[in-house]
């Protein structure tokens, strides 16, 4: 694709940007190096790759749900004062 400062110009008054032309001289080469960037990898083989939307594989760790034991109610509130009728007390909200 040839970009030329009347392709940047319309580009940028789509955008709504008022670029100056100082900043359209500037901005030129960079939008080519970019687009040539993008035209190299399209250009790339991809014919035997497998899609992929997620770039490292994604593994559960997740642990078995094995049943136990939970702990009484004296060993849940051993290490707070503030408890009242098997809950837990917060400050009041109202």
């Amino acid at each position: 694709m040839i970009v030329t400062k009347e392709t940047l110009q319309k580009v940028a008054k789509n955008a709504r940007l008022n670029l100056t032309d100082k900043e359209l001289e500037e901005f030129l080469p960079q939008i080519k190096d970019v687009i040539n960037a993008f035209s190299e990898i399209s250009r790339v083989e991809t014919k035997e790759v497998e899609p992929s939307v997620q770039p490292v594989q994604l593994k559960e760790n997740m642990r078995d749900d094995k049943p136990k034991k939970s702990l009484k109610e004296e060993e849940i509130f051993a290490n707070t004062r503030l408890k009242k009728d098997g809950y837990f007390k917060g400050p009041k909200v109202l």
